[in-house]
């Protein structure tokens, strides 16, 4: 059994560097099957997700190097179209192989994605595109087996709901099928974007993403290139917790401000000060906390799904009460009995979340619950009186890189067992 224990209340200062985004560089490796030769990709972290998508890119065919960040695949000779269950049970984001094997290989099989369990993550949206693209899909006895022997085709496609993984999916199979693509109602996050550029730089033609209409014009290959991932904005929000909720003062380096508005102006509201230089941002907090009335997870560009956890744990001492609604997962209040454990004061009604801020957490026995959760649990330990110890951080382990090594250069007594 491994875990972190933490001794609390010691203020956090110093600098952080930001690693590349997770949620980026999971799609991008997917799309380095999809070039016909080396992709580079710089700024990769080192975290159990990404190691997953590499076994996954070398069972297929492509051959992967690690070199401290950056990674180099070569899928010159890729041949595998099937992805087997123990790897894709790894990751939830595995499902972003689908449309970059399909494209590839001209068909796919596979079996549901893995990862957190934050609820249903229906990939309806993601069959249904790929079926306008021309593919056929049988999805008999929990595979989906897909096949488009006479390749894809360019078409519209209106998504439900602007779903990161389906917008990505149908980038990565657009890409070299005949003809144009539209997406309407696209996702609009910043690692759709850095997608978006990576193909491009191998010779995709990829236009408007970050907007709600994105138009691929399918290329016939795409060739070797290289590219730098983007810094991860939910690690940012993270740090930024952890020194707000030990009363702190942090820099971010490497830091994206534009990817963090809605973390930033709620920060803002709870009394922090903000100050943003170029690529680095500082935030000093106040002696205590105040309450934000409200905080929706909304689709990007509004506040994040993945910082409503760390940022309950904040609040969950800051003064007066305030409410979480979860727009994204119906299951993202699963930390929440851990936090109580802790002495939290939340309470839930299906996706509503009260939180009402008490003086002083205290030291206890929790355990993650998922990814986010983690972290949450992480931003409380730093805040609680006493020792906390954290079990199950494999799913820390998914998104946060040397995390114990960084706190604990920001003044946090924290350990690894």
């Amino acid at each position: 059994m491994s875990g972190f224990a933490v001794v609390g209340q010691k203020k956090l200062n110093g600098f952080v560097n930001l690693h590349g985004a997770k949620n980026s560089v999971l799609p991008i490796l997917a799309g380095t099957l999809v070039v016909e030769g080396v992709s580079v990709i710089h700024n990769c972290p080192q975290l159990s997700d990404v190691e997953a998508a590499v076994k996954i890119l070398e069972h297929l065919g492509a051959q992967v190097e690690r070199k401290g960040h950056t990674l180099t695949v070569d899928a010159t000779y890729v041949e595998g179209c099937e992805i087997p269950d123990v790897l894709m049970r790894e990751m939830r984001s595995s499902i972003v192989f689908l449309g970059a094997v399909i494209a590839r290989r001209k068909g796919a099989v596979l079996s549901s994605p893995g990862g957190c369990e934050l609820g249903p993550r229906p990939i309806d949206l993601h069959i249904s595109a790929l079926k306008d693209l021309g593919v056929s899909i049988d999805e008999s006895g929990g595979v989906l087996d897909c096949r488009c022997f006479n390749g894809l085709k360019g078409t519209e496609i209106t998504l439900s709901f602007p779903s990161v993984g389906a917008t990505e999916n149908i980038i990565l199979a657009a890409v070299t099928a005949k003809g144009t693509t539209v997406i309407h109602n696209a996702a609009r996050e910043p690692e759709i974007s850095d997608l978006a550029d990576f193909l491009n730089s191998a010779g995709a033609n990829v236009q408007g993403a970050g907007s709600d209409r994105i138009e691929i014009k399918g290329v016939k290959a795409l060739f070797s290139t290289e590219h730098t991932v983007i810094p991860d904005r939910i690690e940012a929000a993270t740090y930024l917790c952890a020194a707000a909720v030990t009363g702190g003062k942090i820099t971010l380096q490497n830091c994206v401000s534009g990817h963090l508005t809605p973390v930033l102006s709620t920060l803002k509201s709870a009394g922090c000060n903000i100050m943003v230089h170029n690529r680095n941002v500082t935030l000093i907090a106040p002696a205590r906390l105040k309450r934000v009335p409200v905080i929706r997870t909304m689709p990007y560009p509004g506040f994040p799904t993945d910082a409503g956890s760390p940022m309950m744990a904040l609040f969950s001492v800051a003064e007066g009460s305030s409410m979480f609604i979860e727009n994204i997962f119906e299951n993202r209040f699963r930390i929440v009995d851990e936090l109580n454990r802790m002495g939290a004061k939340i309470t839930t009604n299906g996706r509503v979340a009260v939180v009402e801020g008490v003086y002083n957490l205290s030291g206890a026995n929790v355990e993650c619950t998922d990814l986010r959760g983690g972290a949450a649990l992480v931003v409380a330990a730093l805040a609680a009186k006493g020792v906390t110890t954290i079990g199950k951080i494999e799913h820390i382990n998914r998104g946060y890189e040397n995390l114990v090594e960084n706190l604990e250069a920001l003044g946090a007594d924290i350990t690894r067992f």
